[in-house]
């Protein structure tokens, strides 16, 4: 009787043990359920703001340690000779000749105003393994000194013209050139630029070799200045000047020449879908947006993909925001020479340069490559998205959204992008300008010469510690809010079975109540001796 007593009191004890530590664990898991987003919240904000206290995104941040590759395609042309005479120019894909990218921040220094500058520099070095060929192998583009100069000089006078085409002739400059893909990335010896650059400094911008990708080697892309987030989330990244401008005056409006996003590396956290990727271009002289399309995995880590919208190079006509970057000429190309080319840069010493050839050289004619545009545009590889007209003009190019279409994938909790993939091509104009005989019959055409894709992705043991503390450890405290919920309802279903089970049982082994015959119940009168 007792064991049985004692058992109930200890189910008794259980059940209310459990219903108190089930009570108790569903109070914590609902309030982690509000509490809990607050906390993964603060501390993805700690580890995503440029703060020297944060070793993992800091490092990222500074160093950059991830694979950057550049992979170059040449169009090699087919028919030089045929162009000259007025034929459709055919072309042929050559590559990729593919480049390691070294990245890295110099001359960081942190502002009172929750800002900080830096110089970020580049390296390339050439990786034969993953290229299909090396950098000896011989390709022919357009003469770029040539045809550009060419169309430059269109509206000068016919004798100019003529001087012009006999300087190209004694400096040994023809209409196309075959080089190497070394010679032609990063330099080949020009006496026509030693020429310009020896009697007449400051007229080209380039100095010593002349090459499509000279000045980049080792070269930085100019002094940022963007916000920390120390003060703000919402502006980490975003830049608050470059160069010390805050806009540029490349364009002819003032949306155009707005220097909007961030430096193109990361962008705040806490993106949504209709979150847009701003971000500012040396390369490009412009602010450009990227646009959302899809969600996605890259390695286990959910992102989104953003991509170029149609409207990114679309010419004023097709898209009035764009009137700023015209003239133009079809949708698809950016000219892009009137921020690479032009004389006005801001600083004293080329202004004063220019003044002094735009004299020197009032006679010769040359001095308009610093007054107008030269004849070099910027589309996506194989004018994808861009006006069918472009294609019509060239044999050779086949554009699909796979092979030419820029991305950038990016876990929208902390704006760290996973895989990066910027496609861009360089096209130079070319057409007839009589008087320069290297020109020959060339139908006008905007010929396509090079183009690149810069690819970037976290990989290795910078990918794991990106995984694991903001990835698996805001994940695995969502998880535990609900794990502590339903542990906590489990043990309340437990403590109400078990009061159940116990007065279900104590009413079935209760003893049964009897009728007593009161007739056999000895009267309290009646004495207890009776007389026989």
């Amino acid at each position: 009787m007792f064991a049985v007593f004692n058992m109930a009191i200890s189910k008794s004890k259980i059940a209310i043990g459990l219903l108190v530590v089930g009570i108790f664990t569903v109070v914590f898991g609902t309030v982690l359920v509000f509490v809990g987003p607050i906390i993964i919240d603060d501390q993805i904000v700690k580890n995503v703001e440029i703060n020297p206290k944060n070793g993992l995104s800091y490092t990222m941040w500074k160093d950059i340690p991830v694979p950057f590759f550049m992979s170059i395609y040449f169009f090699n042309i087919l028919n030089p000779e045929e162009i000259l005479a007025g034929e459709k120019p055919m072309v042929e894909q050559r590559g990729p000749y593919v480049y390691s990218e070294k990245r890295w921040k110099e001359n960081i220094t942190f502002h009172e105003n929750k800002t900080v500058s830096y110089q970020e520099y580049r390296q390339y070095f050439f990786e034969e393994s993953m290229s299909v060929g090396n950098e000896s192998d011989v390709v022919t583009i357009p003469n770029m000194l040539v045809l550009g100069a060419s169309i430059m000089m269109e509206k000068m006078p016919y004798p100019v013209r003529l001087m012009i085409s006999a300087t190209f002739k004694t400096f040994k400059e023809g209409t196309f050139l075959t080089k190497t893909v070394g010679e032609l990335m990063w330099g080949y010896d020009s006496k026509l630029v030693d020429f310009l650059n020896s009697y007449f400094p400051g007229m080209l911008p380039i100095k010593g070799k002349f090459g499509l990708f000279a000045e980049f080697n080792n070269s930085n892309t100019g002094l940022f200045t963007v916000f920390t987030g120390q003060d703000d989330i919402r502006k980490v990244h975003k830049v608050d000047s470059w160069n010390g401008m805050t806009k540029v005056d490349y364009w002819n409006s003032e949306q155009c020449n707005m220097i909007n996003g961030t430096a193109g590396q990361m962008w705040p956290p806490f993106m949504t879908t209709e979150s847009t990727l701003p971000f500012y271009s040396p390369d490009a002289c412009r602010s450009m947006e990227l646009v959302y399309q899809r969600p996605g995995m890259v390695n286990g880590i959910p992102v989104f993909r953003y991509v170029a919208p149609k409207t990114l190079f679309a010419n004023g006509s097709d898209y009035s925001p764009n009137e700023g970057f015209c003239p133009c000429r079809q949708s698809g190309l950016l000219n892009v020479s009137s921020c690479r080319h032009r004389c006005s840069t801001g600083v004293a010493q080329n202004v004063a340069s220019c003044q002094r050839i735009k004299q020197a050289m009032g006679c010769w004619g040359l001095a308009l490559v610093l007054q107008q545009e030269s004849p070099v545009f910027i589309s996506h590889p194989h004018f994808y998205n861009a006006d069918p007209v472009l294609l019509e003009t060239v044999s050779g190019l086949c554009p699909n959204e796979e092979d030419h279409g820029l991305f950038i994938d990016i876990h929208p909790e902390t704006g760290v992008p996973m895989n990066v993939s910027i496609k861009l091509q360089l096209n130079l104009l070319m057409k007839k300008v009589s008087g320069i005989t290297e020109t020959g019959k060339i139908a006008e055409v905007v010929m396509p010469m090079i183009w690149f894709g810069e690819s970037g992705y976290i990989d290795g043991p910078v990918l794991n510690t990106f995984r694991f503390n903001l990835v698996v450890l805001p994940m695995v405290m969502e998880y535990m809010q609900y794990i502590f919920i339903g542990f906590g309802l489990g043990c309340i279903v437990v403590a109400v079975a078990l009061i159940l089970s116990e007065q279900i049982k104590s009413k079935t082994t209760s003893p049964p109540c009897t009728d007593v015959d009161t007739s056999t119940l000895d009267n309290e009168k009646t004495p207890l001796l009776h007389n026989s």
